[in-house]
């Protein structure tokens, strides 16, 4: 069974970083993609970046390049998430996503997600 439980939230002061984990679990290979996803308050959950777990190759909506980092320890099966300048508009739920055997997020395609995590809060606010 697969599981995806992020971790690393918390309230942050703007101008400040903050690094997001997403450890996966159930996977039987690592043809799978990892997804990051925020859903701010009133609004759209929007994709925010994704990464191959088998070669690392990753991609980020022109949105968050420069800011959001992503990164991936395939030995501990787990997905990083590092976010810097924290601005108050970054205030969201961040959830992980996978897709298995396709790597539609890559192209820019998010809506392709086979399983989710609960996601986890960050609040950017001083």
């Amino acid at each position: 069974q697969v599981q995806l439980v992020e971790s690393g939230g918390g309230l942050v002061q703007p101008g400040g970083s903050l690094r997001l984990s997403c450890a996966a679990s159930g996977f039987t290979s690592d043809h799978y993609t990892i997804a990051w996803f925020r859903q701010a308050p009133g609004k759209e959950r929007e994709g925010v970046s994704c990464v191959r777990m088998r070669d690392g190759v990753t991609h980020y909506p022109q949105s968050v390049q420069g800011r959001f980092t992503i990164s991936r320890d395939n030995a501990k099966n787990t997905v990083y998430l590092q976010i810097f300048s924290l601005k108050p508009e970054d205030t969201a739920v961040y959830s992980c996503a996978a897709e298995t055997y396709i790597s539609n997020c890559l192209l820019g395609d998010y809506s392709s997600m086979h399983y989710w995590g609960k996601g986890t809060l960050v609040t950017v606010s001083s």
